[in-house]
């Protein structure tokens, strides 16, 4: 069982990982910048931690259950020299939650040294590890991104770019992945563009990070995003770029602008924050409502609320405080506790809530669980009429590109029209942002996968997957 709020938390998609890398010829210290470069993406993962440092021509891995804090001492980083690295943050959306299955992955063959880090999901993952062990590989993980080194290892004796290069045209799934070998640091998307890489720099060093957020952490320049299809090479000549696909079209994962990512990133060009103000604009427009304040769910909520807000000329309050404290570690309580609902995340301020007509704006509904309790919540702290507006479509659908989603059973939005899904969760109205209010959000009318919402994904998964997924 997970650890904390269990209402709460399982009732989210859950994020899938964060990758980051550096490579310095300014003698920076690569590994304190790959720890707050992993800091700053720590909400993309909580289960482990983990960095390795080229020093050289040797690559030193340090990785463990836990969040950056807690895996890294300074005398830790103090150990890890060198003039690159690669880090990871790791939510398991595949394998089990194990340090076995912690990253970065180390491992030593005929191109000697290669560690790496991967956010993403290989569809076709099993087929390619089947072929693979049938030829003697022996895998020590159950992660997609040792299936990915095996392949490099496979097509070694074509060199490091081309092996990679060939490993890259055999994998079909969402990927940014980013390794280090003995004398460079290198960074790949895949060509659908699901899961977000992007270049920063300070100086004569070069950064690679899931977000941009992180490079601004790390007072790094912003260069551009990867584009998808590319492999980045960086080492001492400087930066490179290859196509291992002709045919790329960028469909970034939707969910990046709703809920995953960071509201002071930018990716692909869209800034998260104002996306998702926009969103709540729009939220208004297509399903106005008269109240008297509006509310936003902590924490990627608030920007839809404000915008909201703005629209409507309803002010918008702070309406539920959130417990900063609560972590990966947190001791969930009983299901008598529960029942008696003790509030251990959010806790509505009833001075605001009370005899108020609430808009509370969420950012999306997957089981309904939450969305129920905060309802309840609101109406036991005195509002006189909830209001229900979410930020994202229905999510019909679930995700095989490096998201853990639940099965399709399970999602309330696949099984219950919106009216029995408003009834459901004990509010007065419900309203979902259309799918074409939300590209208007995005400022573009494609380039976005929307496979949760309308079950059209950028490419097919195994049949037996979906099979599965549907029993």
């Amino acid at each position: 069982m997970r650890g904390p709020i269990l209402d709460m938390e399982l009732d989210k998609f859950k994020e899938e990982c964060g990758v980051f890398g550096v490579y310095s010829k300014d003698n920076l210290d690569v590994s304190a910048l790959t720890y707050y470069g992993l800091y700053a993406l720590q909400h993309r993962g909580e289960e482990s931690a983990g960095i390795a440092v080229l020093n050289e021509e040797k690559i030193i891995c340090k990785k463990d259950m836990g969040l950056v804090t807690e895996v890294f001492k300074e005398t830790t980083l103090k150990s890890l020299n060198g003039k690159a690295s690669i880090g990871h943050v790791r939510y398991s959306t595949a394998g089990d939650s194990c340090k076995d299955n912690a990253q970065p992955l180390l491992t030593q063959g005929k191109l000697g040294n290669i560690a790496i880090a991967h956010n993403g999901n290989l569809v076709n993952a099993e087929v390619i590890k089947e072929l693979l062990e049938d030829s003697g590989f022996i895998f020590q993980t159950s992660i997609d991104s040792e299936v990915i080194l095996g392949l490099i290892a496979r097509y070694a004796k074509k060199g490091l770019e081309k092996a990679i290069f060939s490993t890259l045209q055999a994998v079909k799934g969402s990927f940014a992945i980013v390794m280090l070998t003995e004398d460079k640091l290198i960074g790949v998307r895949d060509h659908n563009g699901i899961r977000p890489l992007c270049i920063g720099k300070i100086n004569d060093t070069y950064i690679l990070s899931s977000e941009s957020a992180a490079l601004d952490t790390v007072g790094a320049e912003f260069i551009r995003d990867v584009k998808p299809g590319e492999i980045v090479i960086i080492d001492d000549k400087g930066i490179k770029s290859l196509s291992y696909s002709e045919k790329t079209r960028c469909e970034t994962c939707s969910f990046e602008y709703i809920y995953f990512a960071r509201p002071d990133s930018t990716i692909d060009n869209i800034n998260v924050y104002e996306a998702r103000f926009r969103a709540g604009e729009i939220l208004y427009k297509e399903s106005p409502v008269e109240a008297d304040i509006v509310i936003g769910v902590p924490d990627s909520g608030l920007p839809a609320a404000m915008g909201f807000s703005k629209a409507s000329g309803i002010p918008f309050e702070i309406g539920f405080v959130k417990n900063k404290y609560v972590g990966r570690s947190f001791i969930a309580p009983s299901q008598e506790l529960r029942e008696k609902t003790v509030t251990v995340k959010l806790n509505p301020l009833k001075s605001v809530i009370k005899d108020k007509r609430v808009v509370v704006i969420d950012d999306s509904i997957v089981r309904g669980t939450t969305s129920k309790r905060l309802v309840d919540i609101l109406k036991k702290a005195g509002a006189k009429e909830v209001h229900f507006r979410v930020s994202s479509p229905v999510v019909k659908y679930p995700c095989y590109f490096g998201i853990d989603t639940p099965y399709r059973s399970e999602l309330i939005g696949a099984t219950q029209e919106i009216e029995n899904i408003g009834l459901n969760i004990g509010s007065d109205t419900l309203a979902y942002i259309t799918i074409d209010g939300l590209l208007e959000s995005f400022g573009k009318s494609k380039g976005f996968c929307l496979g949760c919402f309308n079950g059209e994904y950028p490419m097919a998964p195994p049949s037996e997957i979906i099979e599965e997924n549907n029993n």
